[in-house]
This record gives C-alpha cells, sequence and structure tokens, in this order.
C-alpha cells in the first residue's frame, strides 16, 4: 500500500518556513513569512487561531505536551512563549544576537531550547519568570540550525559540518564531524540513530553512539536551501524535501529510493512527521500537502 496525498491547500501566510504537528498529532501549526503562527487541523482546512506577535519571519514552533503552550522562533532573534486557547504571549525571550533557527521542549516542556546564528544553544526554564536562559552552550563554529531533544540529551547540528551531543546529566559534550554542513536532523523513533540532511545534497544516517556513517541516501536536491528530513513508517523509510517540488522516500536500512512524489513547483522546504501515526505533511511554498496511508 502506498501513501497517497489526502489534502492540499493553501495556508495564506507567504512562504510556510516550518510545519509541525502538536503533540497527539490532532492539530498542525505552520509559521512562515508573514510573522505569524496558525494552528489548524490539516485534514479538514480549519484555521482554529492565528498567533502574531513577532517582529520578522517566524522560522519555527514548537507545542507542549499537554498543547496549551506553543514557543516560537524568529529572525527578529526572539523567542515568544503562547497561550494556545487566548493566543496572548505569556512571554518574549530576547538573548540570541543572531536570528532564531530552531526550538524544540524536553518531554515535560519545562525547558524549552533555542539554537540561533549566533553560533549558541540556549536552555530556558519555562517554569519561572525568568527572562535570561538557564544554560547557554557556545561550542558551535557557525549557525546552530537544528536542535533535538532525546531523554537527558540535547542534540544540536551546526553549519560547520558538527553534530553535538549534550549529556545534561553528566555534563558531558560528545561531538561528531562530517564535511559537509548539516542543514537538519531526525532521530529514529527507537533513538538508535541520526539522519543528518547536509548541503552537499547527501542525507547520512550515523549511528547515535558510535557516530559512524551507516547508510547514504542521494537523488533528492538541495541547492543550499534548508531542506528537512525526517524518518517515516516505524523506522523502515526515510523522507526529504526537494529544491525541485517532489519528496523522495527511501528504504532506511538499504537506502533504496523507492519513491518520488510529485508536491508542488516550489521548494519542498519542511516536513512534519505525525507522531504516531504514518501522515507526513509537506510545505511548499505557501501550501502545505498531507501524504498517507489510506483510511
Amino acid at each position: 500500500m502506498e501513501l497517497v496525498r489526502k489534502k492540499s491547500f493553501n495556508c495564506n501566510q507567504g512562504a510556510i518556513r516550518a510545519v509541525r504537528y502538536n503533540a497527539d498529532g490532532a492539530y498542525a501549526m505552520t509559521c512562515g513569512a508573514d510573522k505569524k503562527i496558525k494552528l489548524l487541523n490539516p485534514l479538514t482546512e480549519t484555521l482554529l487561531k492565528t498567533y502574531g506577535g513577532h517582529g520578522d519571519e517566524v522560522l519555527d514552533v514548537v507545542g507542549s505536551c499537554d498543547s496549551s503552550r506553543l514557543m516560537s522562533a524568529s529572525m527578529d532573534k526572539s523567542l515568544i512563549y503562547w497561550d494556545v486557547s487566548t493566543g496572548q504571549v505569556i512571554r518574549r525571550l530576547r538573548h540570541h544576537a543572531g536570528a532564531v533557527n530552531t526550538v524544540k521542549m524536553n518531554e515535560e516542556s519545562t525547558v524549552a531550547i533555542s539554537g540561533s546564528r549566533d553560533n549558541t544553544v540556549m536552555c530556558w526554564d519555562m517554569r519561572v519568570p525568568k527572562l535570561e536562559p538557564a544554560q547557554v552552550m557556545n561550542e558551535a563554529k557557525d549557525s546552530v540550525i537544528e536542535v533535538i531533544v532525546a531523554d537527558h540529551r540535547i542534540i544540536a547540528a551546526s553549519l560547520d559540518g558538527s553534530v553535538r551531543q549534550y549529556d545534561i546529566r553528566k555534563g558531558e559534550v560528545i561531538t561528531d564531524s562530517l564535511d559537509s554542513a548539516i542543514v537538519s536532523i531526525a532521530r529514529t523513533r527507537d533513538g538508535q540513530c541520526l539522519l543528518l540532511s547536509c548541503h552537499d545534497g547527501v542525507m547520512r544516517l550515523m549511528d547515535n553512539d558510535s557516530g559512524d556513517i551507516l547508510s547514504n541516501y542521494r537523488g533528492h536536491s538541495m541547492m543550499n536551501y534548508k531542506v528537512e528530513c525526517g524518518i517515516i513508517c516505524s523506522d523502515s523509510h526515510v523522507v526529504s524535501g526537494s529544491a525541485e517540488g517532489v519528496a523522495v522516500i527511501w528504504e532506511l536500512v538499504q537506502g533504496k529510493e523507492i519513491r518520488r512524489i510529485p508536491i508542488g513547483n516550489k521548494i519542498v522546504h519542511s516536513i512534519a512527521v505525525h507522531p504516531t501515526g504514518t501522515d507526513v505533511i509537506f510545505a511548499c511554498g505557501p501550501e502545505i500537502h498531507v501524504w498517507g496511508y489510506p483510511y
């Protein structure tokens, strides 16, 4: 059974910079060039709420574990912590010296982690009303493009080609380096591997403990854009957007390309993999496209 297109529509917010599912996958969030975040049902095209308050493009957004809060990251160098139901700003965090590329939360949503063009990763304690970060990590030599929070680790990928894993409990930093800038990372659901999308047009599957490269995936086009990657179907397949308006799917273990999905006439820039199901949302220009297995 193959993935089929379930829904496609225009979000009317200019170029979408990121699309994300909420914690249980019931809703999705988009953020983009219009400086706003939208909360919507991607299968019914229902717009639930719009959040506005940033002074520049919004580059990333994440929902809390109970879906009551949002955290957004912007080119205006700030993060905003939102109340989902009221749309009110709870806290505005301005400590980065450059655009904030990425933001994630830990499993309990007590800590937010941001990565910026100022080459830093910052941790924010959301349990207290402080406006300063609880911790700053500045080992990267170039822009921190994406972070992942996994158990007691923060995994940060940078344009300097590094993947740094910060062990919060032990206070250790493990660094693996590649010969190409890293623009996107994803983690297998079993936690054993990282998928790294690189500027040289190759995705690499890296063993999370040893740093060994287990497989390479080729066939998509980057053209110096940030093109996100993902892992679908219970760790059996990997997927990437592409600069020529398609999404490409490979077998995870063998690295064999199995499908090219036509999405649109613009760059397929962002990907959201459903947290429990098989649906995948692709962002292409101002539109999102939901693909998945038929019901």
